[in-house]
């Protein structure tokens, strides 16, 4: 019986190598994109902003979303493109982006863009990048409203109150603590 345990180590090193270099590949590649879509939407809205024309706008997304698409593929259709400019406009500061890009995916942006509050957004983008949450929790997340919640209980403490904000994501739990 001859002795492969070496073998199976180097073979464990290797597969590690991939999959660390895969993991590290797909993270960059989503980072690329989602800011090319930020870019997308910023350039999109200047566009748009200098003429300063409804019918404009809309006309210009619809042809150059028809453009880019031909050329580039489904990722520039009509909705997609629309979803970029809704992002530029939701999502003003490039540094934010920028930062959030590197622990969230395009899909995570998705689910953000149809909050209301800009303060919402940032805790909700903040809440997945901090816990590594998928799309699927940040969804559920949303659904239970945890940032309405949130605020609810941090306007029940007193203002000089040793607890801090943000300790409680629901307000019954400020019964025990009355």
């Amino acid at each position: 019986m001859t002795d492969n345990i070496p073998e199976q180590t180097l073979f464990a090193e290797i597969s590690t190598l991939i999959e660390q270099t895969r993991s590290m590949v797909v993270s960059q590649a989503n980072y690329a994109l989602t800011l090319l879509f930020w870019k997308i939407g910023r350039c999109v809205n200047k566009e748009i902003l200098q003429n300063q024309r409804a019918d404009y706008g809309k006309q210009i997304v619809v042809t150059l979303a028809r453009q880019l698409t031909e050329k580039y593929g489904r990722n520039f259709e009509e909705r997609s493109l629309r979803r970029m400019v809704q992002f530029a406009e939701q999502f003003q500061d490039i540094e934010i982006v920028s930062t959030l890009s590197t622990q969230l995916s395009w899909s995570h942006f998705v689910e953000l863009l149809p909050l209301k509050s800009p303060e919402a957004r940032l805790f909700y983008a903040r809440q997945a990048a901090a816990g590594q949450l998928g799309v699927r929790n940040l969804r559920n997340l949303i659904s239970r409203k945890a940032f309405e919640r949130t605020v609810i209980a941090d306007a029940q403490l007193a203002p000089n109150s040793l607890i801090p904000y943000s300790t409680f994501k629901d307000p019954i739990f400020l019964i025990f603590w009355a």
